[in-house]
């Protein structure tokens, strides 16, 4: 069969590669005119790299990023909230947690594709469905011809737009600054990843191997796009966190302003459906979420790999996109509300409720953990 990709993210690479290992035919268009990941870290969980497996990059992945053993949540002076040692978990299921740098994974998944399968500078304007085919239409004038659409382009997709034009990317209520810093003089510990949740912002440490490590602060704010928050510098946010605990503030002086990304914290209120006949939606086009699961990227590689198994499975497209659905829907519905309730307990303010918070977070017991473990990492791919 033969599929149009709209979009050459993570997802719609992933999603390139699981069709080709099937023989299907793919093209994949991207607006963008180069492909530059824009992002920092992002951390596979377990279930990401069993993903990565069934589409035979794992090893490759593996080798680019460094495992994550250890995830600690903080209060502002350092003391441990909740302590969570993930490797008797990930050692029974055969897969680690992985941080890795966005740029390193588009790379590894681009460079398992063949030449000219990615068409750059291709913005999608409209498509139409009409005789068992899709025929998608570009604002450069051209025009490309294929028996199914798969919008993975992202959380402001355009094939989404066509489909649900009510459907908006939902702002979180915080903004977030992140970056990737060479910190080898700090002697971090190897594969711990740390959140400090403090009352006037959260701090994130994950280290990516070879003495770099990708940090993020969040920042409550009522207004989406805030100019003041726009125009930060590296010494505000230095100012912000001077009372949090180390290596926070010695991260920051490490930084530099070129090297910090500043973004709102968006995401999409779960959809009613991802497939439309011959026309389907996954990675961020169908599931976007906040980023306080981990499991933004990670979700869009099991999209890939669940597709490929509907496809193997059913007669059709249109059953293969219906039983993608029905696999795919109730779990990322689930963690995009999750991820949204976390994030909102993350970013609390008044004193009462971080102390109220704190107090409940030292006392979850390791079942608590262990079950949401179970249900993110462990999946039937």
């Amino acid at each position: 069969m033969n599929f149009i990709i709209a979009g050459a993210g993570i997802g719609g690479l992933a999603t390139a590669l699981a069709l080709r290992q099937q023989n299907h035919g793919v093209q994949v268009v991207e607006a963008a005119t180069e492909l530059r990941e824009i992002g920092a870290g992002v951390v596979l969980g377990a279930n990401a790299m069993q993903a990565l497996d069934r589409l035979g990059v794992h090893d490759a992945v593996r080798a680019a990023g460094f495992p994550i053993t250890r995830i600690s949540l903080l209060d502002r002076h350092g003391r441990i909230l909740n302590d969570i040692d993930t490797t008797p978990f990930t050692r029974r299921i055969g897969y680690e947690n992985l941080a890795i740098h966005r740029a390193d994974l588009q790379r590894i998944l681009l460079a398992n594709l063949p030449p000219g399968i990615v068409q750059l500078g291709k913005s999608l304007e409209r498509f139409e469905e009409k005789d068992n085919h899709v025929t998608t239409y570009f604002t450069d004038g051209s025009h490309l011809k294929g028996q199914a659409l798969i919008g993975a382009d992202g959380i402001r997709s355009r094939v989404r737009q066509q489909l649900l034009p009510a459907s908006r990317a939902r702002y979180a209520g915080y903004t977030c600054w992140r970056g990737v810093i060479e910190a080898q003089s700090l002697g971090l510990p190897a594969g711990r990843s740390t959140e400090t949740w403090g009352g006037n912002g959260r701090f994130g440490v994950v280290p990516l191997g070879n003495g770099q490590v990708y940090w993020f602060a969040c920042i409550n704010s009522a207004q989406a796009q805030n100019p003041h928050y726009r125009a930060f510098r590296l010494t505000d946010l230095q100012r912000h966190f001077a009372d949090y605990h180390p290596p926070i503030p010695e991260l920051l002086a490490l930084t530099t302003d070129e090297q910090v990304i500043w973004g709102d914290i968006i995401d999409l209120k779960p959809l009613k459906r991802f497939h439309f006949g011959r026309v389907l939606l996954l990675g961020d086009a169908a599931h976007a979420t906040t980023p306080n699961m981990g499991q933004g990227a990670g979700q869009a590689v099991e999209d890939a790999a669940v597709l490929a198994s509907c496809l193997a499975q059913a007669k059709g497209i249109e059953s293969a996109f219906q039983a993608f659905d029905h696999q795919r829907r109730p779990r990322t519905t689930r963690i995009v509300n999750q991820s949204w309730q976390l994030g909102k307990v993350a970013q609390m303010e008044q004193p009462w409720l971080v102390s109220l918070r704190n107090a409940v977070m030292r006392r979850v017991p390791a079942s608590v953990n262990n079950r949401q473990m179970e249900f993110l990492y462990k999946t039937d791919i």
